[in-house]
């Protein structure tokens, strides 16, 4: 096991290019598949690092296609349980497990039908770090957020427009769901970007790179499904009063909004997380 973060686990038998992988394996990146391979071994090696010392821990990688953020995972200590579901990397990732014997773990599967924090050995908390295929990233945040308390962190690359929905404050444009239901669980924050170069094919988008930490415990008190429901109805109509989007929850609106000291007239956006939560324990006695 290495000593520190700055002494990094090289294998003892040099790694192939990563085009000279995909050439062999015929891995050219499938859009069904939400695919763009990052190959920047500098940009895999600082992702892999943003989670702080990984030297022995366990890490989900969630489509690690050919391996490159693996790699950096791997170079790092870490113990890595990575979730493929393109059987054509196979190959690629059982070589990288033959170099790296006893760290890599590979499941064949579809991630949105697994339970990442069942997977570590118990008693050892997980890290997520990963760049999932932008087609599933949303679900797959929402998925994760149900156990963050099992996780010490969440290192994820993204499009910018949905890392800058996760962290948007109110009044913001970017600010709904998505960001009410992770900051409600986790501190988030953006750490750099990455150009759309950076991938093979490059996609249309600017990628960013944010780390969720979970916190100890919810911002404020609610019942998760609740505050789901409230957050859904608030934000599917969001530029009409709460006093209207919120019909969608067939409750007297009104006396919802007065029970949890929220005006009539103010819109989805101008909520805090507190003021959501604020909601979900009023409407229990609305229904």
């Amino acid at each position: 096991m290495p000593e520190s973060r700055h002494r990094t686990n090289e294998p003892a038998v040099p790694l192939p290019p990563l085009r000279e992988v995909i050439t062999r394996y015929n891995l050219s990146a499938k859009k069904s598949l939400g695919q763009n391979f990052l190959f920047d071994l500098n940009l895999t090696r600082r992702i892999a690092r943003s989670a702080g010392d990984i030297s022995g821990k366990t890490v989900i990688e969630i489509g690690p296609g050919p391996g490159g953020l693996t790699r950096a995972l791997l170079q790092e200590g870490a113990h890595v349980i990575a979730i493929e579901r393109d059987m054509r990397c196979r190959g690629a990732m059982e070589e990288l497990a033959d170099v790296y014997p006893g760290q890599l773990t590979i499941i064949f599967g579809d991630a949105l039908e697994l339970d990442p924090s069942s997977l570590a050995p118990s008693g050892d908390p997980p890290e997520i770090i990963s760049n999932p295929p932008y087609n599933i990233a949303t679900p797959l945040i929402f998925k994760w957020l149900e156990s963050a308390q099992q996780f010490t962190g969440m290192t994820l690359t993204l499009q910018k427009e949905v890392a800058e929905r996760i962290t948007a404050a109110p009044r913001s444009k970017e600010y709904g769901r998505l960001s009410v239901m992770t900051q409600w669980r986790c501190n988030t924050s953006i750490l750099f970007k990455i150009p759309p170069r950076a991938f093979i094919p490059p996609p249309k988008v600017t990628s960013m790179v944010i780390r969720l930490i979970p916190r100890s415990k919810p911002l404020a008190e609610a019942d998760p499904d609740t505050l789901g429901r409230v957050v859904k109805a608030a934000f599917g109509q969001r530029r009409k009063m709460l006093r209207s989007a919120m019909k969608t929850l067939h409750v007297d609106t009104a006396s919802l909004l007065e029970a949890a000291d929220i005006p009539p007239t103010a819109r989805a956006e101008e909520l805090v997380v507190e003021q959501f939560c604020a909601l979900a324990r009023a409407l229990p006695s609305q229904t």
